[in-house]
Order: structure tokens, then sequence, then C-alpha cells
């Protein structure tokens, strides 16, 4: 008898005790989810009955920043790395370009420049792109490609990439369509061996293969909200010819197949001659295609990625430079942490120096300096803020030797 008197909504039929929220009126009663979809479809609603955007001319009344202005931008916030600068700077100056282009009877059409990054990690790529996007006036979105599998498994479908373009541009389609996608850790989806018959590579080769029409330009329909598709869910349309990719990846070990390459090239004096000129501290600024396809990225998505660049391991001077000079620099941060506390932070120039020669011993890279940097003042950052009479803090060498010696960092060294 009690479930006969017990409350439904008056659209689904929903019980309360099924629902999260049952809203109770004069004459009727209204569940959660169905309010929810009630203000989807009002959303959508709306956004099919607003005039489309122009935004060719929107971006006309931007400022449309030269290359050697971006890379100026860049170095206020990523130390070195002036190549893969330069490169990311033309790529986005001829997106710009296209895009502002008018149409002409020359039957010229400029086609997309997607780049790929291939760099250590540490090294500075998604501080790049989080950097650039500062700048840009035209949508830009950051993705992991580690979360996608291939349609129909478990994990989001490679179109969740536009959905996260589609967010940042306040599901604006004609101002995503003119956007640039930052993708993160291409290299987690590389095909685990070379003989794709044996299994089924959901998360790797899978991706790729769905990857490949995003990258080229075809007209796509995304869930709005991003996740899996479902059959009942209304997708939205978009265009990729003129959404810029750019990707990045750390490729653990390609460097072992750059030296395989090189060094096999040729035979003779003179290949021994050019072998004794390779910089070997750094084989990454010979990576090429062929690398990159040895490693597990299919060709039919290299071919789609035509400009490889890459990011050098940073050396003592970065490192240090890291710490100190670009405007989100580590002891800036730290010093306006302890501004805060009305505590003036001084920083001497030997606790920097062994702070680079430990982020190198152990082979941390840039955001290694940040652990060290923890390690090293978490107790200051415990005492000092009931110290009310504390002013100022030095840290010495000596201070930061004793902090470190009864951290964990040993543990961190690299083998």
């Amino acid at each position: 008898m009690s479930n006969q008197k017990e409350k439904r909504c008056s659209f689904c039929d929903r019980t309360e005790s099924e629902v999260n929220i049952l809203f109770t009126g004069i004459k009727g009663n209204i569940c959660d989810a169905c309010t929810e979809n009630a203000h989807h479809l009002l959303q959508e609603t709306n956004s099919d009955s607003k005039p489309k955007k122009d935004n060719k001319e929107a971006l006309k009344k931007h400022k449309v920043y030269k290359p050697r202005e971006m890379k100026e931008f860049l170095d206020q916030y990523v130390i070195g790395q002036d190549d893969a600068k330069k490169v990311m700077s033309v790529a986005i100056y001829n997106h710009y370009k296209r895009l502002l282009q008018e149409k002409k009877d020359d039957d010229v059409e400029i086609e997309k420049s997607n780049i790929i990054m291939v760099g250590e990690t540490g090294t500075g790529k998604t501080l790049l792109a989080k950097s650039i996007a500062r700048l840009l006036q035209v949508p830009f979105a950051i993705v992991d490609a580690t979360v996608f599998t291939e349609a129909g498994y478990v994990g989001e479908d490679v179109e969740s990439i536009l959905s996260r373009l589609l967010q940042s541009c306040d599901y604006d389609v004609a101002a995503a369509e003119h956007g640039i996608v930052y993708i993160d850790e291409i290299d987690k989806v590389g095909r685990k061996g070379d003989n794709p018959s044996i299994t089924r590579d959901v998360s790797g080769e899978g991706v790729q293969q769905a990857m490949l029409k995003l990258l080229e330009g075809s007209e796509v329909l995304v869930p709005p909200q991003g996740g899996r598709k479902h059959p009942e869910q209304k997708m939205v349309k978009i265009n990729t010819q003129n959404i810029l990719f750019i990707c990045g990846g750390a490729f653990e070990g390609i460097d072992k197949m750059i030296a395989r390459r090189v060094q096999t090239a040729a035979i003779g004096y003179n290949a021994i001659k050019s072998t004794n000129e390779l910089d070997r501290s750094n084989l990454l600024q010979y990576v090429n295609a062929q690398d990159l396809r040895s490693f597990g990225l299919i060709p039919e998505l290299l071919g789609r990625l035509p400009i490889v660049t890459y990011l050098n391991p940073l050396d003592r001077n970065a490192l240090k430079q890291i710490l100190t000079e670009p405007k989100n620099a580590l002891i800036k941060q730290y010093k306006k942490l302890f501004e805060y506390e009305d505590i003036e932070l001084i920083v001497e120039e030997g606790a920097l120096d062994y702070m680079v020669d430990k982020a190198i011993e152990y082979k941390l890279g840039g955001r290694g300096l940040r652990a060290i940097c923890e390690m090293i003042l978490t107790d200051a950052m415990f005492d000092l803020p009931s110290e009310k009479d504390k002013k100022q803090f030095h840290l010495t060498l000596e201070y930061a030797k004793q902090m470190l010696e009864h951290s964990k960092l040993d543990h961190l060294k690299a083998a």
C-alpha cells in the first residue's frame, strides 16, 4: 500500500525512491533527471536560434601576432627551446593567415600544417602549449591522449577532443571550427607490436586510426558534453578542416632508434666521419618521421603531422634560468607564498646551484626542480606561519643540504 501512495514524476513516472530529488508542485511533480533534460533541450534550442557569428570578421578585429612577437612572448615563460618556439610560432601565424584569406580564383588552397613535438619529460612541451594559449584569440584546448580508446570500448572516444574545444569557446561551433588543439602524451598511443593482427590494440593503434579523420579534415559528429556517444544523444557536427592540431610526447627510448638509424645509414670513411660529428648528448635533434614510425606511430597518422620538431634536454644553465628568470619562475612563486605571511624569502646563489646539481643528478628535468624546492622548503613553510616575529628567511646552501639529506630524494635516483 505504501508504494501506491509514493509520489511519482509526472513526466517519466519514476517513484520518489528511484530518483535523487523529486520537485513537488500543486498538480504535478518533476524529478531531477527530467529537469536536467529540459535544461539541455532549452539550451540547444536557444543556440540553434542564435544567428551564426562571422568569426572571420571577429578575428580581423583582434591583433594577429607575427611569429617573432609570439616567440618573444613565449620567451617570458619558457626557457630555451628556440627551434620548437619558432616552429610553433610560424605554424600558428600561418593558421591565422589561412583563416583570414579571401577566396580567390587561382584555386590555390593552403592546407594546414599540423605539428608533432618530441622532447624528454620536463623540457616544456605542455608549458609551451599553455603559454601560447594565453596569447591566442582563437579557441584553444589541451587534451590528454591517454584517456582515449577505440569506439565501443571503455574510455573516451577521440571525438571528445573536439568536445573540449567546444567547451573552451562556450559551444560556439563556428568559432571551434577555427580553433587550435594541443594533444599531449601522443606517444602513449603508439602501436604495441609490429604485427597488428595478434591482438586488438584499442587504446594504441585503434586510437591512431580514429584520429586520422580528425587531423586531416572532415565533418565529425561530436557529443557536446564529451564522454561516450549514445544513440539518444544529440550530436554537434564540426568540420575539422580549419582546426590546427599540435601533438607532443616524450617518446621514451626514441633516442636509441635515432642512434641506430644514423649509425647504419652508410658505410665507409665518410660515414665514420659524419657519425663523429653527431651531438651524442642530444640525439633528439635528428628525429624524423621514420623514427616515430619505428616507435609505434602508424604511417597514416604521421602523414597528417607533416612538421616534426624537438625540444632540447635541459642543461645546467637552462635549469638555473627556470628557477629564477621566467614570469612564473619557481623561486618567484615561493617568494610570493612567503610574502603572504609578510616574510621575505632570500635565496643564496649556492643554494640555487645545489638544487640544479641535484636535478641533473637525479634526471628529474624541469618538473623535478619543483619536487626539490618542496623538499627543501616544506619545514620552513610549516613552521614560519606560526612565528609572528619572523620577517626574513634565508635559504642557504647548508640549510638546503640539511633538508635534502633528511628527505627521501635518494630513492628517486635513476638507475
